[in-house]
């Protein structure tokens, strides 16, 4: 309880509403709802001390102020996540809870010492995982249509990632199931509990491809103790619009070339220009002028004063105002001119023409509804043969206009040269942050790459991705050329997991065959679970719903979790019509998630995600409809933690065919 007294001060009361308000949201972070809060403890040997701390999800302490649990992100705790049998960081012993919420499944022990034997790879020649027990009996759990997080399981590897120093970009490569995604997560957390001065001021933000990803990924966070990161698709930093849906590729190439910064600029100096013909205006028995010349003298000097377009609003209607009284031929003051003509529609029209205060919206949306306008801000670029391919018909109210996920870099280059609009710099600022993580980066275009440059306080990034899974318009085939556009002081580091906690080796093995023809510079991950079904592979013939309803009903009746059908953009309407038909239950990725045990979901929305089981649709049109066929296809094949099957009428792609052959 925070009370206040009788008599108390209105400081008083202030302080008490603060504080309220602390214990509040500390109480909230603090809620752990079914997830156990202790899973591990580390005993030191006795050169160390022989102590022992219980590992959780968060510190706890007694009266005493003594630690009862210590949270997994402090010093103390490193060693559960990193001793070796070489390096055991004075541990004599390290004890793994397996739990299931909040039942007690198991006690996992591993010991260290002269008595302990410790190989850093088993029989087989793979890694050996610490906490083996505990990290199985996670994966087999059944996937609940929401990322879960893996504080629990954390193995060396990721660990060195998560603590990883904030100073500059760290570039994650990771293959599927190597947790990149989560490792991210609990390394925005990680940052916020080591420099929640200044974090917590200056904020963290994490970027997803789409908002099915972030709605995937939007409880690992809060069951960290941590609700107030800040997660975004690229269009949610843009002020004062809405943006939603994808553009073609062709388009999507344009929107992503960094010629369009020369091409948004010229938008705006198309729109700062002088009169046309000399201006009138009666005042009174005088008639008041301002010549095309001022009016020229007007936007040249605005131009050379200000930074931002809308800064100079003010300048310019100051001076047009100060030319219209030297004309009067009585000598009126300028605020008295001002005063009376200010509100005519033609002094009005004079300056909207001259100098108009604009938003990024407002801009595009007459940019891209003129094809005059397109021209003159394309000529002279590397766009120009292409620019007018971004024409659309206008609409009669630019505020209700939504925007594609491709023109948020325009509309963020806009943002920045117009500034903010006269009395709104607080709305229309560009909001910054102390670190950004950005998941699926291989994707990213030059101009989106610019706008979360600008969206950086200090630098500090953590980009995530897989150069396998880059399937996007400007889909990259290395991180050198991601990093030629986030330039920073500090050097860029590169750290790569290679090992694959998701996928069981069967389904892995598949996937590698399709890796050489998707990215031939790249080894897949090395899978640390043996079991797992082999994919199958159902040949419809020449009846494609017949196949895949067979193969969808065994996987509901087998009650194997939640089931994927993954499909090309061609089929997709039809799957959904054929399910709808058939009167079998389904979800719509774009609607509902992943939060019914059925869901369709197309090939290009599906990268990041993880099910129980996979139903892959057509492998050879995923890799002719797509631009990096191949690659979204290796995508497609490793979301399944349990099985996947390949449906298909048509003949299978090179890499598949042997697969399917040896299918009985």
């Amino acid at each position: 309880m925070v009370e206040v007294g009788a008599g108390g001060t209105n400081q008083a009361r202030y302080e008490r509403d603060v504080i309220s308000e602390s214990v509040a949201r500390r109480v909230a972070q603090m809620e752990l709802g079914r997830r156990a809060l202790i899973f591990g403890r580390i005993d030191h040997d006795p050169d160390n001390g022989h102590d022992s701390f219980y590992i959780g999800r968060l510190g706890v302490w007694d009266t005493d102020q003594e630690p009862v649990v210590v949270d997994w992100r402090a010093p103390i705790a490193e060693p559960f996540y990193r001793a070796t049998g070489p390096e055991p960081l004075g541990l004599e012993r390290r004890r793994h809870f397996a739990t299931r919420a909040r039942e007690l499944l198991g006690i996992d022990d591993e010991l260290f010492g002269d008595a302990a034997r410790f190989d850093e790879v088993d029989e087989s020649g793979k890694p050996k995982i610490k906490g083996q027990g505990a990290l199985i009996a996670a994966l087999e759990q059944s996937r609940t249509g929401r990322l879960g997080d893996i504080v629990a399981t954390i193995q060396g590897e990721q660990d060195e990632i998560i603590r990883s120093t904030m100073k500059g970009v760290l570039v994650v490569q990771g293959g599927p199931g190597t947790g990149k995604t989560v490792v991210a997560l609990h390394r925005a957390a990680y940052l916020l509990y080591t420099h929640r001065f200044p974090l917590e001021g200056q904020g963290v933000l994490v970027v997803g491809p789409n908002r099915l990803f972030l709605a995937y990924i939007e409880q690992v966070l809060p069951s960290l103790g941590e609700a107030g990161v800040h997660l975004a698709v690229l269009g949610d930093l843009i002020p004062h619009v809405r943006v939603n849906a994808h553009d073609t590729e062709d388009v999507a190439l344009l929107k992503g070339d960094l010629a369009m910064v020369d091409v948004i600029r010229r938008a705006v100096r198309t729109r700062e220009r002088p009169l046309r013909d000399d201006f009138v205006l009666g005042y009174g028995l005088d008639r008041l002028h301002v010549s095309i010349e001022q009016t020229q003298a007007i936007v040249k000097e605005a131009r050379r004063r200000f930074r931002t377009h809308n800064a100079a609003r003010k300048f310019v209607e100051a001076e047009f105002f100060a030319a219209m009284a030297a004309d009067s031929r009585e000598g009126h003051e300028v605020d008295v001119v001002r005063e009376r003509t200010e509100a005519s529609l033609e002094v009005r029209a004079a300056l909207e023409w001259m100098w108009p205060v604009l938003t990024p919206a407002h801009l595009l949306h007459d940019l891209f509804g003129s094809r005059a306008l397109l021209r003159a801000a394309g000529r002279g670029t590397p766009v120009e043969a292409t620019i007018e391919t971004l024409h659309r018909d206008r609409s009669d109210h630019a505020d209700e206009v939504i925007f594609t996920m491709d023109d948020a870099p325009l509309l963020d280059e806009a943002l920045l040269l117009l500034g903010s609009r006269p009395g709104h710099k607080a709305d229309d600022e560009i909001r910054t942050f102390g670190h950004i993580v950005v998941d699926e980066a291989q994707d990213l275009s030059p101009m989106e790459l610019r706008l979360l440059k600008r969206r950086s306080l200090n630098g500090s990034m953590t980009i995530v991705g897989d150069i396998a899974q880059a399937t996007g318009a400007w889909a990259h085939d290395s991180w050198d050329s991601v990093l030629d556009h986030l330039s920073f002081k500090h050097e860029p580091r590169r750290q790569e997991l290679t090992i694959g906690y998701r996928i069981p080796a069967p389904t892995m093995s598949a996937a590698a065959a399709v890796l050489p023809y998707a990215a031939p510079d790249l080894d897949p991950p090395t899978a640390i679970r043996d079991d797992g079904d082999p994919p199958e592979f159902a040949d419809a013939g020449h009846d494609l719903w017949s196949g895949l309803r067979a193969v969808i009903e065994r996987e509901l009746a087998a009650g194997v979790g939640n089931v994927a059908v993954i499909v090309p953009g061609s089929v997709r309407d039809q799957v959904e019509t054929w399910l709808t038909d058939g009167d079998i239950p389904f979800g719509r990725a774009t609607r509902t998630g992943l939060d019914q045990q059925l869901t369709v979901v197309p090939v290009t929305l599906v990268k990041g995600l993880e099910v129980d089981s996979a139903i892959v649709v057509e492998p050879a049109d995923i890799v002719s409809e797509e631009r990096q066929g191949y690659r979204s296809l290796y995508v497609g094949l490793t979301r399944a933690t349990k099985r996947v099957t390949i449906v298909h009428a048509t003949a299978l792609p090179e890499p598949l065919k042997a697969l399917g052959a040896a299918t009985p």
